[in-house]
């Protein structure tokens, strides 16, 4: 059958013999209309309407990630509880007691919590959408709908972790004596989006390199445990020399977490300038890492 012009999302519809669909198409003997599904160009745009028309799948596959990240497990949710938790506790003793590193005036457990519960969000959303495309290759190979959907889904799903996390981190900030104002509870929504765009950026490059490049998943495990370091987790941006805070400042989620500790623990030796420059980097890895993911696309029913 020759190939004709194409809808992106549209495999075969059902018509009436006779009737005259828009474009000239016609229906066959049994009432079908067979379209071709051609690849997008070489840097093809994110079209948001048709991932919006396939929102029934993307909140499904939510639902699907949640469920499965808590099926047969003994803690279930706590799990969410005790890997920050736990952690800080580590952290407190090791780098807060020993190593005696500042923390700009707010009690350690209270500072690394703070920074350890956006990072907890970030690496698990990133080693879930950066094998997300392989672990549904079943899928990706029998029929066709927005492949970005894949590894966003995971990245929403971590969101439900993360809540968990936040309430401890309030919790636990009560018991130190400290509440978020009612303006920092205002203005904590656009730094959640924010990690969500570096965590959804860096996952949509990481997926699309899983693919074709099956190395990706030893990696992401080893960027995660280098990347924490070289972010403000166990100490805070103020104790990193002046003249290296600008190249510092690339790293996206050093705005995250110094935006998240200067947003609810009001610390005072907070770069707003960083802030907004490691944000805008991470907006720009989002973009990149939708346009790399929209590329690639075409060759994931291949080799996935």
């Amino acid at each position: 059958m020759p190939e004709t012009a194409v809808a992106d999302d549209v495999i075969s519809a059902q018509e009436p013999p006779g009737s005259q669909l828009p474009g000239g198409a016609a229906p066959d003997e049994g009432g079908y209309v067979k379209t071709w599904i051609r690849p997008a160009g070489r840097w093809p745009r994110v079209d948001v309407r048709e991932l919006w028309r396939y929102r029934g799948l993307f909140f499904f596959l939510v639902w699907r990630d949640v469920k499965v990240r808590y099926a047969q497990t003994v803690l279930g949710a706590g799990w969410a509880i005790l890997q920050p938790l736990l952690t800080m506790v580590v952290f407190s003793a090791i780098f807060g007691g020993f190593a005696k590193i500042p923390s700009d005036g707010v009690p350690y457990p209270v500072f690394s919590l703070a920074a350890l519960v956006p990072w907890t969000y970030f690496s698990t959303a990133l080693a879930g959408s950066s094998n997300s495309l392989v672990a549904n290759s079943n899928l990706i190979t029998k029929v066709y709908f927005p492949r970005l959907v894949v590894p966003l889904a995971s990245v929403l799903a971590s969101l439900v972790d993360f809540a968990i996390g936040l309430v401890m981190l309030f919790l636990v900030m009560a018991g130190y004596g400290m509440f978020p104002s009612a303006e920092a509870l205002l203005v904590l929504p656009l730094v959640v989006l924010g990690m969500m765009l570096v965590a959804s950026g860096v996952g949509c490059w990481m997926a699309a390199l899983n693919v074709q490049y099956r190395d990706v998943k030893y990696v992401v495990p080893f960027l995660v445990q280098v990347w924490m370091y070289l972010s403000p987790v166990v100490y805070p941006m103020s104790e990193v020399p002046v003249q290296y805070r600008a190249v510092y400042a690339l790293n996206p989620m050093a705005g995250v977490i110094e935006a998240f500790r200067a947003v609810l623990l009001g610390t005072g030796a907070v770069s707003y300038r960083l802030i907004g420059f490691s944000l805008g980097v991470g907006v720009v890895v989002f973009v990149t890492g939708a346009l790399y993911f929209r590329r690639m696309e075409r060759v994931f029913a291949d080799v996935a």
